[in-house]
């Protein structure tokens, strides 16, 4: 069965509770102090079967200026409205209101209802019919039917179903969307079920025993039961008034203005960059950094409204925007919102929303502005692009710029294969559905060149630099899977070659000076000469200009011309593995050596002794077993 909700709009006493209460029989003022008052405080909520077979919800909103903030909140999610003028005032302040905040949120169809009939002349009646179809004119209610109607006497309530029932079955059914949202707009706790929370499901659809994610506290909890208009149902859709039972939570941790979501879709957040429309009627101009209430789903948030390229807009304008908010919300892009001054409190404007989750907006920024205008009109394709171009080095994943695009995801899978075969996104890390964008991909790349070759240029005698100290050299590239990527893409190129920890240029060489090369020559003859009893470092240094006798050292390391045993202590490298092949046998003959026989063999003093045997423990060559060692098994 389509379910359609009718959401009422109006001045004040201008009959909107009792239109509903004739339509259905039911009275939606609830509340002790709504019946003395005689005026609707909260939302209220009635349903009603059409004779097509169409069943219509209903939301009945609060007219009185101070609960205009009500009004917003039950405007959200319906798919029409019936603005009712009382046929004995006419058009008063909150029927403008109450109709700009319709036209803010994009409610495309309604009808009028004149209420009160049995209150006024038939003359009068013309008049007042007259006046408001002038009204109206340039509105979207400009063509709607005007119904004229007694909730005292019925007269025109059937002539008003039968209107609703052929308005209804020309809306077209809304998109579902591809994430459950249910902004919350009343919470209350039932004896036996808990908690329990009403809303109009936006969107996506949710079933019973689903979990789900509060926002924007991010609570978790899970559906235990669904009604829709009383009755107990399995699965709810966008479009439908719904009342939900939560699982585990307590009343106070949840309030009106709350989202009810698909687990982990949404993202929270302090701001929001928007498109700004200041409505004509506004009394003032909106100053940059004005304080205003900002209205989407059921929340009401202070906001301070930085605009993007200019200190003030005049009413009737419109701009690019940030909204800086004191409280977080959780919302999609696409989202309409509505503005309301701080004081004062009236409606001023409103706009939608182009960022969910934006970084801080900067005035007066010619690439601010040229990206919100993109996200204003572009395609999908550009728009995902952008926001993985806004994702720089860190880059997007698929499932986060799912929630940014508000996309699902089969559409934006199309999207991404398209944008990938143009080599305009990169997937760096399949297994998390990690993307960058092309241009920092490149910077990424040219960044790791940059700092292998201003190595090269700082340390020409050292064949390349530790990967790891690659990485945190290089600024675009200090993400992990990032940088493994990005090598190995070099290294594919045939630009860096890869050896074990160490990485360089391929046309890198060590090539030593000449006097460089006569101190290798010398070098190499000491050591050799020395084998196992060689001099530290420190005492052959002096023989050598500066820094001459480490530096060639260090590409004698690199060569395996000699072993560098600890800091400060290095042997022939062939000397090193001859006594490897000594010790092997020795030990395969004898199963274990002691410390004095290690010096027995080697005919060194314990300065030498101990760090040679240490180092075929690190080499893996033996492995301690008290204070004896044996091979270690392989």
């Amino acid at each position: 069965m389509k379910q359609i909700v009718l959401g009422t709009a109006g001045h004040i006493d201008h009959g909107k509770t009792s239109l509903i209460r004739a339509l259905t029989g039911i009275d939606t003022d609830r509340l002790k102090e709504e019946k003395l008052r005689g005026i609707t405080i909260e939302l209220g909520f009635a349903h009603l079967e059409l004779p097509g077979g169409k069943l219509l919800g209903i939301v009945d909103v609060p007219g009185h200026e101070k609960f205009v903030k009500n009004m917003v909140a039950g405007a959200t999610g319906i798919d029409l409205v019936a603005l009712v003028i009382a046929a004995d005032e006419g058009v008063m302040p909150q029927t403008r209101e109450h109709l700009e905040i319709c036209e803010l949120l994009k409610v495309r169809h309604g009808l009028v209802v004149l209420t009160k009939i049995d209150m006024v002349e038939q003359e009068w009646l013309e008049l007042v019919r007259e006046d408001v179809s002038d009204y109206l004119a340039n509105t979207f209610l400009g063509e709607s039917p005007i119904v004229e109607v007694s909730s005292l006497n019925g007269q025109g309530i059937p002539e008003l179903i039968q209107t609703l029932d052929q308005l209804v079955a020309n809306i077209p059914d809304r998109d579902l969307g591809h994430i459950f949202r249910l902004p919350i707009d009343r919470v209350f706790s039932m004896k036996g079920f808990g908690t329990v929370i009403t809303g109009t499901t936006v969107s996506g659809m949710a079933s019973t025993g689903g979990e789900i994610t509060i926002y924007p506290q991010e609570i978790e909890s899970r559906i235990r039961g669904i009604q829709v208009h009383n009755k107990e149902v399995r699965d709810v859709r966008a479009g439908l008034r719904t009342a939900i039972n939560l699982q585990g939570i307590e009343r106070t941790t949840i309030r009106r203005g709350d989202v009810l979501a698909t687990k982990d879709a949404l993202r929270p957040s302090f701001m929001v960059d928007v498109r700004l429309d200041l409505l004509k009627s506004s009394p003032r101009k909106l100053k940059n950094r004005a304080k205003a209430r900002f209205h989407t789903g059921t929340s009401e948030v202070i906001a301070t409204v930085v605009l993007s390229d200019r200190d003030e807009l005049k009413p009737g304008e419109g701009c690019f925007a940030q909204m800086r908010l004191e409280a977080p919300v959780a919302v999609l892009r696409g989202d309409r919102y509505v503005l309301r001054s701080y004081s004062p409190v009236r409606t001023i404007g409103g706009g939608d929303i182009l960022n969910a989750l934006p970084g801080k907006m900067k005035r007066f920024s010619e690439k601010a502005a040229s990206q919100m205008k993109l996200l204003a009109d572009g395609d999908p394709a550009e728009t995902c692009e952008l926001f993985v171009l806004m994702g720089r080095y860190r880059g997007v994943e698929e499932g986060e710029l799912s929630f940014l695009t508000n996309t699902r995801r089969k559409r934006l899978d199309d999207v991404l294969k398209g944008l990938k075969a143009r080599k305009r996104v990169i997937a760096y890390d399949k297994e998390r559905g990690a993307l960058i964008h092309a241009d920092f991909f490149a910077a990424a790349r040219d960044q790791v060149v940059e700092t292998i070759s201003r190595y090269h240029g700082e340390f020409p005698l050292k064949i390349g630099l530790p990967k790891e100290e690659l990485r945190s050299r290089t600024e675009g590239a200090k993400n992990v899977k990032l940088f493994n990527y990005v090598m190995n893409q070099l290294t594919k190129e045939d630009v860096v070659v890869q050896e074990k920890e160490l990485v360089r240029l391929k046309e890198h060489q060590v090539t030593l000076a000449q006097d460089q090369e006569k101190a290798r020559d010398r070098l190499e003859k000491i050591y050799r000469e020395k084998g196992l009893q060689p001099p530290y470092l420190k005492e052959i240094s002096g023989e050598f200009p500066g820094k001459t006798a480490k530096e060639v050292l260090a590409v004698m390391l690199e060569e395996g011309i000699v072993i560098k045993v600890k800091e400060d202590l290095y042997f022939y490298g062939k000397a090193i593995e001859a006594l490897k092949d000594r010790m092997i046998d020795f030990l395969k003959a004898n199963g274990e050596i002691t410390t004095p026989q290690f010096k027995d063999m080697t005919g060194v003093s314990r300065k030498y002794a101990i760090p040679l045997i240490e180092y075929f423990d690190k080499s893996q060559i033996t492995v301690r077993v008290g204070d004896n060692r044996v091979l270690r098994k392989k």
